[in-house]
């Protein structure tokens, strides 16, 4: 499904706000809350819109460490590839998990209370994977932009708009 100015339109008051109500995204869109609403069901329908989510404070939730980890697997074929991306989804600490090139195979976010806590983690449930072979750890010192919009100035509509 390609999207219009409109659903671009849309799509940024949402994501700004999630619980605007019908009504008022109408009126910020200058349409009539019906077709609104039918807009917004069908970006839901296909996807575009996966749900709607509460933002919450990590520090107020005691979570002060973030780490990115770069894994790399002792084997590549795929089930030990499967193996490890069903297990890595099981572990909460575990924020992203992105299959990539270059010198690692994933890379990890996690998050977790502090130092201690992320060793833990670590010796007792990363390397606890058997496909697991080395991995490397950058720990976040500060957050200079955190970021849950995405840009949708840039999306493109089979049309081109």
């Amino acid at each position: 499904m390609g999207i219009d100015k409109t659903d671009k339109q849309i799509l940024d008051i949402l994501q700004e706000d999630g619980r605007i109500t019908n009504a008022e995204l109408a009126r910020r869109i200058n349409m009539s809350p019906p077709p609104t609403l039918e807009r917004v069901k069908k970006m839901e329908r296909s996807g575009i819109i996966r749900g709607y989510v509460a933002l919450t404070d990590p520090i107020k939730l005691g979570l002060t460490c973030f780490t990115y980890v770069e894994v790399t697997l002792l084997r590549h074929g795929r089930e030990g590839v499967e193996r490890f991306m069903k297990a890595i989804t099981e572990l909460s600490e575990v924020m992203e998990c992105h299959h990539i090139t270059g010198g690692a195979d994933f890379l990890l976010k996690v998050a977790t209370h502090d130092i201690p806590d992320y060793e833990n983690f670590v010796l007792h449930k990363l390397t606890a994977l058997p496909e697991v072979q080395h991995l490397k750890t950058m720990v976040v010192l500060s957050t200079l932009k955190h970021e849950t919009k995405l840009p949708t100035e840039h999306s493109v509509h089979p049309s081109g708009v």
